[in-house]
């Protein structure tokens, strides 16, 4: 190809590019003026929430509850086992994580529904202590301010262990201390491997994988708990085969 002709080609090509590259911009920024009043619908819910019960005070009250489980009174595996399935980037995050949003975004266009969040460990804390598990962006707005609030005044370490204990776990159980008594009669710390990652992977959907209600699709639900493990360097295969050949119904 003759240089002039390579040349304006290349001209042609780059000048597209820009156009392509403005129009997203253009997009970018109308799709922030069109979301602006329910940001600032999220962030009022945000204030007015911290106003009712400021963070301290909230997450006080998650300490106090009876059964508090400390993270260094939590077997390696349990911990190791959240991290693979809720949030395998939580150390390096700011709060919240964009690869996450951006996965979730894709998933929820194509189905052309709220069906994922990409919520972080921090951002389902927030939700905890402060709202509803109602699907509204103007809530998740609001989780996203308080989630760097917790960033802001809790080391890493802190938002885990105050996550840990405030999920629900199905069956009416509402930390790892009270899931670990009423399904197993232990204390967290004494829970197998096994016991370890079927409680893990209840509180996805802690209804429909309660060990009381649907036992065959809470065993279910650990295996994939662990193939995130595994995908995660966290287990091998042949240590996976082994947890699941020790799996043991709840309350044998």
């Amino acid at each position: 190809m003759p240089r002039v002709e390579k040349n304006e080609k290349e001209r042609r090509i780059s000048k597209r590019l820009k156009w392509a590259l403005l129009l997203l911009l253009l997009l970018f920024a109308a799709s922030l003026a069109a979301a602006a009043p329910t940001i600032k619908q999220g962030y009022d819910m945000y204030r007015q929430a911290i106003a009712e019960k400021p963070l301290a005070q909230a997450v006080a009250e998650v300490r106090s509850q009876p059964g508090y489980t400390a993270l260094d009174e939590l077997p390696d595996i349990y911990v190791n086992a959240v991290l693979s399935v809720e949030d395998r980037r939580f150390y390096w995050h700011c709060g919240i994580d964009p690869i996450s949003i951006a996965r979730a975004a894709v998933k929820d266009i194509a189905t052309q529904s709220f069906v994922e969040g990409g919520s972080t460990i921090t951002q389902q804390l927030a939700k905890n202590l402060y709202f509803t598990q109602e699907k509204k962006f103007a809530r998740k707005v609001a989780e996203v301010f308080v989630a760097f609030d917790l960033e802001h005044s809790c080391s890493k370490d802190e938002i885990l262990e105050l996550y840990i204990n405030s999920i629900y776990y199905g069956s009416g159980y509402h930390s790892i201390y009270a899931a670990a008594e009423g399904y197993f009669q232990k204390t967290p710390a004494e829970m197998t491997d096994a016991e370890c990652t079927l409680l893990v992977g209840l509180p996805n959907a802690p209804s429909a994988y309660s060990p009381n209600e649907n036992p065959e699709l809470a065993l279910a639900r650990q295996e994939q708990v662990l193939t995130a493990m595994i995908r995660n360097g966290k287990l091998t295969q042949q240590q996976a085969d082994a947890i699941l050949a020790g799996a043991v119904q709840p309350g044998a």
